[in-house]
């Protein structure tokens, strides 16, 4: 029997506005426009900016463009629409034909769709890292529902996190989140085997919210004059590499070949009995050589020292980040879909080939780290449009230190 919530009809369609791009000059200059921000707020900004990794083609919605910037309902939703309904009618309308009469609901918002009305058609809203690896909610859909199909739609609205204030940990999040989003049908028909482009495998989700410190690292509140704003912690870095490293920590045992995982015991024994002083015991764990099971990464876009700082933990090469990097650089941090954007540069640089295994890890508040194992069981036509076809040739572009 065809395991559920296993494979993907062809398969990913994203959102690319050039007309919303945030060119740095022009970002800069907004800043300095809008009157709410010191000296000192706006240089630190633009230096956050320069280090980013992000340029010059990455959106963000039209309020964000507007003097003073407006972060009501209105534009809020009207950036989801946006984003939403362009990528669900593109999707349902170019590959999926035998759907194409749904995406109509789109132009009617006052209708409402009822599941026991429209079963082959499931809508989960996701936020931040649960939509770019799958929401466990959504495979336990269609564990209930057989033969079924699922509309997965991934975003993060940017509008509503503007902030206006001076507080450096909340001015990060004006310069690294950016406009995008991503649906993928998904599918648990027999007959759907043989069109799909992958098949998952595994799903690992971790939660460390029980820590004060995991919680608090990335946290929406008010600043001391009572404005609103995401509250980015120094410690973030220090919170994600445990969280990866507990993930990893479930998710080795799903697919590492035997040599690896008793080789990792092994040494956690013997760090454990004869401790990191020990001239018997290395002073590091050994980390498991995972390029041994997965061709490819797709490391969540958070930021420059996320990519950086994944690569490290994995022991990969500088080139396993290059869909991550150049993710970034183009289209920002785009939170939950970012994984998704890297894995179509994958897929039209034509590097992914049928049976090639690949990892999505991707990070969220909470604190969470999700990791999605892939398999592509079909060739991949590099010459297929996605989000990066227009100017794939230019990639990948040579990266500053400072970005």
């Amino acid at each position: 029997m065809m395991r559920p919530y296993a494979s993907t009809f062809p398969l990913i369609i994203m959102l690319t506005e050039d007309n919303l791009r945030a060119i740095r000059s022009n970002f800069v200059e907004h800043l300095e426009l809008c009157g709410s921000f010191s000296r000192e707020s706006i240089d630190f900004q633009v230096k956050v900016l320069e280090r980013s990794g992000i340029g010059d083609e990455a959106c963000v919605p039209s309020a964000m463009h507007k003097l003073p910037v407006d972060t009501s309902l209105n534009p809020s939703l009207e950036e989801v629409e946006l984003v939403l309904f362009t990528i669900v009618e593109d999707l349902l309308s170019k590959h999926n034909p035998f759907l194409s009469n749904s995406f109509h609901y789109i132009h009617d918002r006052s209708q409402v769709w009822s599941p026991k009305q429209h079963q082959e058609l499931q809508l989960k809203w996701n936020g931040l890292q649960r939509g770019s690896v799958i929401d466990k909610s959504g495979k336990d859909l269609l564990k209930v529902h057989k033969n079924s199909v699922a509309l997965v739609l991934s975003m993060e609205a940017v509008t509503p996190s503007g902030y206006t204030g001076q507080s450096k940990s909340m001015l990060v999040a004006n310069t690294i989140f950016r406009m995008g989003g991503v649906a993928v049908l998904l599918s648990n028909k027999r007959k759907d085997k043989r069109i799909a482009r992958y098949k998952l495998h595994h799903l690992v989700r971790t939660h460390t919210g029980y820590n004060d410190q995991s919680y608090n690292c990335v946290f929406q509140q008010t600043d001391e004059d009572g404005i609103s704003g995401v509250h980015l912690s120094r410690s973030v870095l220090h919170v994600a590499s445990n969280s990866l490293k507990i993930n990893i920590s479930k998710l080795g045992p799903l697919v590492l070949p035997y040599s690896e995982q008793l080789r990792y015991c092994w040494c956690l024994i013997r760090h454990r009995i004869w401790g990191r002083s020990s001239t018997r015991a290395n002073d590091t764990l050994y980390v498991p050589n995972f390029k041994k099971v997965f061709n490819h990464f797709c490391i969540h876009a958070g930021g420059r020292a996320i990519i950086d700082g994944v690569e490290k933990k994995l022991n990969l090469q500088r080139e396993d980040g290059e869909a991550s990097r150049m993710t970034l650089y183009r289209f920002g941090n785009t939170s939950s879909s970012s994984v998704w954007y890297e894995l179509c540069y994958l897929e039209a640089k034509g590097k992914v080939k049928k049976g090639d295994k690949i990892w999505q890890i991707a990070f969220g508040s909470g604190f969470k780290c999700n990791s999605a194992v892939w398999e592509s069981v079909s060739d991949m036509d590099s010459t297929k449009a996605n989000a990066w076809s227009d100017r794939i040739h230019l990639y990948p572009v040579e990266l500053s230190n400072k970005s």
